[in-house]
């Protein structure tokens, strides 16, 4: 089965704001990649972040947090980011706060 594949706004610009074009496009080869089988990529994520997967693309730096509507059949890709362990920058940081001021709705099963 192949899935629909669609970036949040807050997604699309937090990939635009990557400088390295070289980057960008590895990124957004990687995104493409969950169009097949996205629940056998990626880990998911707990806590606050339950619901949401997390995949490691271009050298292992970058996080793709993503989750995935069965209903729909589409892939939601909610944010993308450097892992920045313990750092106000750090990728899961950020989607916790877009989380907390509901800027980014928790997925919906």
């Amino acid at each position: 089965m192949i899935w629909t594949i669609e970036l949040t706004a807050t997604a699309a610009n937090m990939l635009a704001t990557i400088a390295d074009r070289r980057i960008q496009r590895k990124i957004k080869e990687r995104i493409d990649q969950l169009a097949r089988d996205p629940e056998k990529q990626g880990k998911a994520l707990t806590d606050d972040l339950t619901g949401y997967r997390s995949l490691r693309a271009v050298g292992q730096r970058y996080r793709i947090i993503y989750t995935v509507q069965e209903k729909r059949v589409v892939v939601f890709v909610v944010a993308v980011g450097i892992r920045h362990e313990g750092s106000r920058r750090d990728i899961y940081a950020l989607a916790k706060k877009l989380i907390r001021l509901r800027l980014l709705e928790p997925p919906k099963k």
